[in-house]
Parts: structure tokens; C-alpha cells; sequence
């Protein structure tokens, strides 16, 4: 689930909060500089939240510093050793950890349980493998079903940073949808119908039917379904369909393509595609010496 940063339709980076329409999932030791307003809130071990959190449900793990304030409209989870800089408010009922700290106190509306909640992934693994253990399947399968009713959420990955000034990961992107400020720092991107108010730096980008206020870096770089780029793009290869627009220079190293149709291919496609290319070139090269096929000299492999 926390292989990808995922950032979904409908998500608004507002002033001082990360607005969601469905649930929000943020990975153990990241750093998000906004507050959150999502349906479901989980945030993982050690990371660290700027702003207020607001959710219908909100789980906070281990270690978690909130700067803001937490409201829950329904129940929350508080593990040990979290900091909350602000006032807990809980409409449902409250499981807390030992060692929390809370400068402004809290309020419960509910039962008051202090123990040490699971982390959640950790949580769910373990149920899920005594629900098979003990061949309750049917319950299994409902609780695949629960899971699943993270509909569309805001996935940010272990130890990634978003602020007003970056959204940086090691995973890849996808932006799908949304209105995002901040440079994009990822391993592969995808923006689909979405506005960024900043550049994007990776390996393959793909920009679909988009708005880019800023400069595309990449290897390869897609452009498609009438995107426009108000700034540069450098790669060492830069696929654009006619009715894009970029405002700034396009530099591809090894070519620029402008087609009406642009079929696009992932990295891996791409470095299969290059290894039949070089095999290629070496037996025409052969057969041109006078060599059998089979007489291959260079090493491709």
C-alpha cells in the first residue's frame, strides 16, 4: 500500500492544510509541513504533522508529533510517546498509549481506554492471520472488504517530505486529479488531469491532459492530451503530442518526438526496446562483414 506516493482526485493543497476527499495514509517517519482533513486519518510511526488533523477517524501511532490540534468526529488511537501540541477533541472513544503528551488537554465524549494501541498495518497483519489461522474465512474476507474502503486515498510512503516547498520521496508519484503546490521529487511520475504550481524531477515523467507551472527534468519525458508546461523540459527523451504546449526550451539529448499520437512506454519497455535495437545494429553489422548470424563478436547481454 506505501509503495507509491498517491495523491488523488479532488485533493486541495489549501492554506495550511491538505484537504481529501476520501481517507489520508501517511508513512512512518514522514514529514508533511500542512495540516490534514481527511475522512480517516492514520499516520505512522514517528512522523511529524505541521498543522491541525481533522478526520472521522483518527489513528495516530507511536512516537507521531501533531503541532496543531487532533479532532476526531468518531473514535481515535493514540500510541505511546505521541506529542500533540494542541487540544485532542474526541466525539467517540479515546485508546491512548502511556507517555502521550498533550499541552492544551483533551476531551472524550466517549469510553476512555489507556493501553498501547497496535501500530495499524501491524494490527491488521496480525488479525488477518488469526481470522485464517482459525479458518474464518468469510470474516477474512470481510475485513479485505474494510480495507478496500480506503476509497481513492492520500498514500504518502515512509520517510517522505511534503511542504510548501517540495513533495520529495525515493517511491514513485502519481498525481491524479488534484491542485498540488510544491517541486515533485520522485522516482517515476504520473500527473493526470491535474494542476502543479512547481517543477517535476525524476526518471520517466508522464504528463497527461495537466497544467505544469514550472520545469520538467527527467530521462524520459510524456506529454500528452493538450498538456501545457509554463516552463523548461530537459531529458534525454521527450515524447510531446501537436496540441501540448511548453512556454520554455525542450532540449532532449538523444531526440524530441512531436506526433499527433503518442504511445507511451515505461522504463523497462524502453531498456528492452534499446537491447533488441543494439542486437540488431551488431548482426547487421556482422552480416555486412560477411559473418554468419550467429557470429555475434559484442557482448549484449
Amino acid at each position: 500500500m506505501l509503495e507509491k506516493l498517491v495523491i488523488p482526485a479532488g485533493t486541495k493543497f489549501e492554506e495550511g492544510s491538505v484537504v481529501v476527499e476520501g481517507d489520508a495514509i501517511i508513512g512512518p517517519g514522514t514529514s508533511l509541513g500542512y495540516g490534514i482533513i481527511a475522512r480517516k486519518v492514520i499516520v505512522g510511526e514517528k512522523a511529524t504533522i505541521e498543522g491541525n488533523i481533522i478526520g472521522e477517524e483518527v489513528r495516530l501511532d507511536a512516537w507521531c508529533s501533531v503541532k496543531g490540534d487532533v479532532i476526531s468526529k468518531g473514535d481515535a488511537y493514540i500510541g505511546e510517546f505521541a506529542t500533540i501540541g494542541g487540544k485532542l477533541t474526541v466525539y467517540g472513544d479515546l485508546e491512548i498509549g502511556r507517555n502521550v503528551r498533550i499541552k492544551d488537554g483533551f476531551e472524550a465524549k466517549g469510553l476512555i481506554t489507556i493501553q498501547d494501541p497496535l501500530p495499524v498495518l501491524m494490527f491488521v497483519f496480525i488479525y488477518l492471520l488469526e481470522l485464517l489461522r482459525l479458518g474464518r474465512l468469510e470474516e477474512a474476507e470481510k475485513l479485505f472488504e474494510e480495507l478496500e474502503d480506503f476509497e481513492s486515498p492520500l498514500i504518502i510512503p515512509e520517510n517522505s517530505t511534503i511542504n510548501l516547498e517540495i513533495i520529495k520521496t525515493d517511491k514513485n508519484i502519481e498525481i491524479a486529479g488534484g491542485r498540488v503546490l510544491g517541486n515533485v521529487r520522485g522516482r517515476d511520475i504520473t500527473v493526470e488531469r491535474s494542476e502543479v504550481f512547481g517543477s517535476l524531477r525524476g526518471r520517466t515523467i508522464i504528463v497527461k491532459g495537466s497544467k505544469i507551472h514550472g520545469a520538467i527534468e527527467g530521462k524520459i519525458v510524456y506529454l500528452t492530451e493538450e498538456s501545457e508546461v509554463f516552463g523548461h523540459i530537459k531529458a534525454d527523451k521527450v515524447y510531446m503530442e501537436e496540441k501540448c504546449a511548453v512556454e520554455g526550451t525542450i532540449i532532449g539529448k538523444s531526440g524530441v518526438l512531436i506526433k499527433p499520437k503518442i504511445e507511451i512506454k515505461r522504463e523497462e519497455e524502453e531498456k528492452e526496446e534499446k537491447e533488441e535495437e543494439e542486437v540488431k545494429e551488431v548482426v547487421e553489422a556482422n552480416d555486412a562483414a560477411g559473418m554468419g548470424s550467429g557470429e555475434v563478436q559484442k557482448d549484449v547481454s
